[in-house]
């Protein structure tokens, strides 16, 4: 255990070290933990191709097309991921034809890097996976409104076709009616001659009787 001038002389000396206090010295501060960049925001490495990972994704925006800010930033994530798993690859390469290193330090290079590749291939594989379920979903609900719209013009053209069957039926009976108006119209035109011969036949006999 520490004595009591050991904790004080600990406490005093942290009180003169509280970190950068430039803008320069927090950068580079931030940046201590950078050394391979698998840690914290994604970053290129100056040694890495800005083109050819700009060329990564475009080639993933051109395959799965997102239409969307989620759908998007699960295209850059895959991208990131995917770097980083090559990343990691391209280290391990290096760190097992480091001669400078002993065969422990290689191994143990080697298994922090496998680690990284790992952890970034299933990173980049839950991007995807989740991606696509979001696609498939938008895909379902998109099927399920133009069904609904199908669904929806079928039962206007049905309530259509009814609609005019019954002004069909109505007009028939109409015109049902009107022949049978204009047949009677017609016999009844028929019969006043007779009727009008009858009446002056019994107009001429009662002025005979009258005479």
């Amino acid at each position: 255990m520490s004595t009591p001038a050991q904790v004080a002389a600990n406490q005093a000396n942290s009180q003169h070290s509280s970190g950068p206090k430039t803008d320069q010295g927090k950068a580079s501060s931030c940046l201590n933990n950078f050394r391979w960049g698998f840690c914290g925001s994604f970053t290129l490495l100056k040694s890495e191709d800005e083109e050819e990972f700009s060329a990564l994704q475009a080639g993933l925006n051109a395959e799965h097309k997102p239409s969307t800010v989620t759908e998007v930033l699960f295209v850059e994530k895959m991208a990131q991921h995917h770097w980083l798993s090559q990343r990691a690859i391209m280290l391990q390469n290096v760190s097992m034809g480091d001669d400078r290193l002993s065969l422990r330090d290689k191994e143990r290079q080697f298994s922090l890097f496998l680690r990284y590749q790992t952890t970034n291939d299933r990173a980049f594989h839950a991007c995807l996976n989740t991606l696509l379920k979001l696609k498939a979903e938008k895909r379902k609900v998109k099927i399920g409104f133009e069904s609904q719209k199908r669904k929806e013009a079928e039962e206007t053209r049905r309530q259509s076709n009814e609609t005019r069957k019954q002004e069909l039926h109505q007009w028939a009976v109409l015109l049902a009616e009107g022949k049978v108006t204009h047949q009677q119209v017609l016999t009844s035109g028929a019969k006043l001659p007779l009727v009008r011969a009858a009446v002056e036949e019994e107009t001429r006999a009662l002025a005979q009787k009258a005479a």
